[in-house]
């Protein structure tokens, strides 16, 4: 099989819609207070997002124009795998010796924030790539679906970097950064499938 351009960018967009259908169903079931099966669902999301690095980049050294977009989109995705690995690996065994030991909790409490900057990050790229694309689509002719994704973008670049240098409960409970984020997410995912050849997400 070969992969050209226009099929890798429909393959990104797959993994991007399905890493934010995980976000989706992990949410849900945490806010409902039902079982979480983290291990399968943040394994699952490992395992896309270290496939949607080696497609993005790919992508990004095919394209001849928006290797920003690809680009971000990339780093994003190993991001994602680094605060997915940390939840895995770590959450546990910080909790669980800080349950034994005093004076440990603010060391675990620390491993979730750093946990919780780096998906920040991630979103913050996933957002310029939305961004990106969504300019991209506009000019194109499609110009509601690209201004609106360009615009949620937005919306998710500035919430998420807000997050980052402030902390996540900068907003308290409304989920701005993590909400906008995920549509950012699958408005860019859209945005992949819908761009022409010759447009911005292909040479």
């Amino acid at each position: 099989m070969e992969f050209t351009l226009k099929r890798t960018a429909g393959i990104v967009a797959a993994l991007l819609l399905v890493s934010a259908a995980t976000q989706v169903v992990y949410t849900t079931l945490y806010l409902s207070e039902a079982e979480v099966p983290r291990q399968f669902l943040w394994g699952l999301e490992g395992f896309l997002f270290t496939v949607l690095a080696a497609f993005a980049g790919s992508a990004m050294l095919q394209t001849k124009q928006a290797h920003l977009g690809w680009a971000a989109i990339g780093f994003a995705a190993v991001l994602n795998v680094v605060q997915v690995g940390v939840g895995l690996t770590l959450f546990g065994p910080f909790f669980e010796a800080a349950g034994n030991v005093e004076g440990l909790e603010p060391v675990a409490m620390g491993i979730v924030a750093y946990s919780f900057m780096v998906y920040n990050a991630a979103k913050v790229l996933l957002a310029l790539a939305a961004v990106v694309f969504g300019l991209a689509l506009k000019g194109a002719g499609a110009k509601a679906l690209g201004g609106l994704t360009a615009l949620v973008g937005a919306v998710a670049f500035v919430a998420n970097a807000l997050s980052m240098g402030m902390g996540r409960d900068f907003l308290g409970e409304i989920p701005l950064a993590g909400g906008s984020g995920v549509l950012a997410t699958v408005l860019l995912a859209v945005c992949l499938l819908k761009l022409p050849a010759d447009s911005a997400a292909a040479d």
